[in-house]
């Protein structure tokens, strides 16, 4: 059973590396600071982009990391 969860584990963290490293940054300088207001109200759609759904992926798969390592932990 450890040998499939470590299989599990390492699987899970190929895939949160790659998610990760498909997220574009979020720095904008001091830009971001001077169109704060401007980039709200242009969002709106956020959900459906492709950061906004890496975002989402890089949470579910942490969580299932963090589980199998718990799991691998207690066995």
């Amino acid at each position: 059973m450890p040998i499939v969860i470590t299989i599990l584990q390492l699987i899970t963290c190929i895939v949160l590396i790659a998610v990760v490293l498909l997220q574009s940054g979020k720095t904008e300088g001091i830009s971001g600071v001077i169109s704060g207001g401007a980039d709200t109200f242009l969002s709106r759609n956020k959900a459906k982009t492709l950061d906004a759904k890496l975002a989402k992926a890089t949470k579910w798969i942490a969580i299932v990391f963090v589980v199998l390592t718990l799991a691998l932990n207690i066995f």
